[in-house]
């Protein structure tokens, strides 16, 4: 059994409707991979803190955390990923990309556009589905 790794990722939307999308960067792994900004929960860190932590480090700004809305797991080559995916908005500060290469608000509609990375891909068809 592989290690399976909890990872939180937040779902934020705008005030045009359009969420914030992150292209892994290439020194990070499954580079050029388009994802939901997060990170790991760390040891004794319940998942809407870590949320907030990870925001904070990765994008710099401030978000309110909203609702969970997916928790599912894959398993890449060499470990698995349980991610939880939350809705979120920003409250303060504009986001910028701190560890990815670019980040990129689009509608619902248009997410199946960008290359996803295979974890994110549940919390995007849903998001897809709805509205």
């Amino acid at each position: 059994m592989k290690k399976i790794i909890k990872v939180v990722a937040a779902i934020i939307e705008n005030e045009d409707q359009e969420i914030l999308c992150a292209l892994r960067s290439p020194r990070m792994s499954t580079p050029y991979f388009w994802e939901f900004p997060g990170g790991k929960v760390e040891k004794d860190e319940d998942i809407y803190t870590a949320l907030k932590r990870e925001i904070k480090e990765e994008l710099r700004c401030q978000i309110e955390t909203i609702e969970q809305y997916t928790d599912t797991t894959y398993e890449y080559e060499n470990v698995g990923i349980n991610l939880i995916t939350i809705r979120a908005k920003i409250i303060s500060g504009t986001p910028v990309p701190n560890e990815h290469s670019k980040l990129i608000w689009l509608k619902k509609e248009n997410l199946s556009s960008l290359k996803w990375a295979p974890a994110d891909l549940p919390a995007v068809q849903q998001l897809m589905n709805k509205e």
